[in-house]
């Protein structure tokens, strides 16, 4: 399973085009549209939000609501595109006119600066356009398809916020389906009600002082057997890639599976996770310190897997910078700006969790067709439970 996304943030449109998913597997567009919307909401989130209606529109690779086995297209139109024609156009200007909103100002914290020394662009928007966290829209559409595959094989992935600006959430112990609900329920999209309001004020002071907020976001998985991923090579570690993938995120980081980090405080009694049988359940862990992973490979308890967002850098209370023209001292321009986008970020991590998950599992086991796949992957839970 592979994908590529193409498309601006002001172009016409998001496309991305999705290859190895089986064929027969049921795939419908609501099920795109309700993350493409998901990841939409969120306390903190900017005007451009309120501009576009992110709904997928399918182009090919279903019929009948099933997947073929050919590649899947799906295509987000931008209607602020609009606006933006003369701007982002694909067609050559006439002779006397000059490309407007040219940018030669690169912003602190953005990709501007270096992509244009690496692509010798002197409209740093050529680099902006492209770089902007918008292109995480087309990445959810693919998540929402391998979230499709995983749900049907009985696994299930739910992204929420864990701290934003230093507030913390308390861990609670809850089932998939509460992590869903409370996660749902909340602008801010945690767990923990107690913290809600206080992390809106936080997001509401940032915002009137002209700056903005960071945090951790968590991604839970359950339902995945034993023995996904690979100790053979780096490059088939699936704790690995799962890794690369959330730094792969815009503004993200750093990345944690369980205790993460804290794992260097604690001696090993307090890291590592006993291994307990019983004939009804076959192997399991005492405790899921590591995160559900050994060796580059799942142990069958739940994937925890945490992403440190930054502070977005398009502030309102601009930075430092220099014009690549004049060589001149600035304030960064201000374009539409989150506060914090963190609750939004939960869920493009989520997607990108679960686009690791199921390309795994489609690497591991034969997978032409979704029916074969699911009852290669029930026979394989039976015999992991059964060694």
């Amino acid at each position: 399973m592979r994908f590529l996304t193409a498309g601006e943030s002001h172009g016409k449109q998001l496309t991305t085009i999705i290859e190895g998913i089986p064929a027969n597997m049921p795939l419908l567009k609501e099920n795109i549209d309700e993350s493409l919307l998901r990841r939409q909401k969120g306390y903190g989130r900017g005007r451009r939000m309120q501009i576009e209606k992110d709904l997928v529109d399918i182009t090919s690779g279903i019929r009948h609501g099933y997947t073929l086995g050919s590649p899947i297209s799906l295509v987000i139109h931008n209607d602020d595109y609009k606006r933006w024609t003369d701007i982002m156009g694909e067609k050559p200007l006439s002779d006397n006119a000059k490309i407007r909103r040219v940018v030669t100002r690169p912003r602190p914290g953005h990709a501007d600066l270096n992509g244009g020394l690496k692509y010798g662009h002197r409209d740093m928007r050529n680099v902006l356009e492209r770089s902007s966290a918008r292109e995480t829209t087309a990445r959810v559409a693919a998540g929402a398809v391998a979230k499709t595959l995983l749900k049907h094989l009985g696994i299930e992935v739910i992204g929420y916020v864990k701290e934003i600006g230093g507030i913390q959430a308390k861990d609670i112990s809850l089932t998939m389906k509460e992590r869903q609900e409370r996660s749902e329920a909340s602008q801010v999209r945690t767990l923990d009600p107690d913290v809600d309001q206080d992390m809106m004020k936080a997001i509401d002071k940032a915002k009137e002082e002209g700056d903005s907020l960071g945090g951790v976001t968590e991604v839970f998985v359950k339902g995945v057997p034993a023995g996904l991923g690979s100790y053979v090579h780096y490059d088939r570690k699936l704790d690995s890639r799962i890794a690369a993938s959330v730094v792969s995120i815009n503004a993200f980081k750093g990345v944690e599976f369980g205790l993460g980090f804290e794992a260097a405080r604690n001696p090993g009694s307090q890291v590592h996770d006993e291994i307990s049988w019983t004939k009804e359940n076959g192997y399991y862990r005492e405790t899921n310190r590591l995160g559900g992973f050994e060796g580059g490979m799942t142990t069958g308890m739940p994937i925890i897997v945490k992403g440190v967002m930054k502070p977005i850098p398009t502030l309102y209370k601009p930075l430092k910078s220099v014009d690549i023209e004049t060589k001149e001292p600035f304030h960064a321009s201000v374009e539409r700006s989150d506060a914090c986008a963190v609750p939004a970020a939960a869920v493009v991590m989520e997607h990108v969790v679960a686009i690791e998950i199921a390309k795994a599992i489609i690497e591991q086991f034969h997978s032409d067709s979704f029916p074969v796949l699911k009852e290669n992957i029930k026979r394989y839970r039976e015999e992991v439970r059964c060694f």
